[in-house]
């Protein structure tokens, strides 16, 4: 779906986190990120990566880290979905979805039979230069941390 590889430069975005505080590509220079895009805040999919990468949230810290979620809900969604499981990092409540299609990961998809427009669960490793490490596209929700980081 996305147009992004590694290699690539990240695209310098900008977005209100679920509290209202504007969050930058430039605000992790000099440090690694983690990227994720999922399609809706609370849906077990969704929960499960989430909750996932919260679990090794010092793991990925210990190794240089920061995390950011994204997705299309609004902040107050986004905010219940943060307090709900007590994530250590910011969700970027992307309604106008600048930061999603900067990145390439909205389009069609299909469930149940129907097609429709959404975002497609991708991750994106930003190194401290601000290019992209990896792009995972086949994101197992329940072990994401092992994808990212025993890579």
């Amino acid at each position: 779906m996305t147009h992004l590889k590694a290699g690539d430069k990240a695209p310098n975005f900008s977005g209100q986190d679920e509290s209202g505080n504007t969050v930058s590509l430039s605000d992790y220079k000099g440090k690694k990120l983690v990227v994720f895009f999922y399609p809706k805040a609370s849906t077990p999919g969704c929960t499960a990566e989430a909750c996932n990468l919260n679990d090794n949230f010092d793991r990925f810290k210990s190794q240089g880290y920061e995390i950011l979620g994204v997705s299309a809900d609004s902040a107050k969604r986004q905010s219940n979905f943060k307090d709900k499981y007590g994530f250590k990092y910011p969700l970027i409540a992307d309604e106008d979805k600048s930061v999603i299609n900067a990145f390439g990961v909205w389009g069609p998809k299909k469930f149940m039979g129907k097609e429709y427009d959404g975002i497609h669960r991708t991750t994106f490793i930003i190194d401290e230069n601000g290019v992209l490490e990896n792009v995972i596209t086949k994101v197992k929700t329940k072990a994401h941390t092992e994808q990212i980081l025993d890579k």
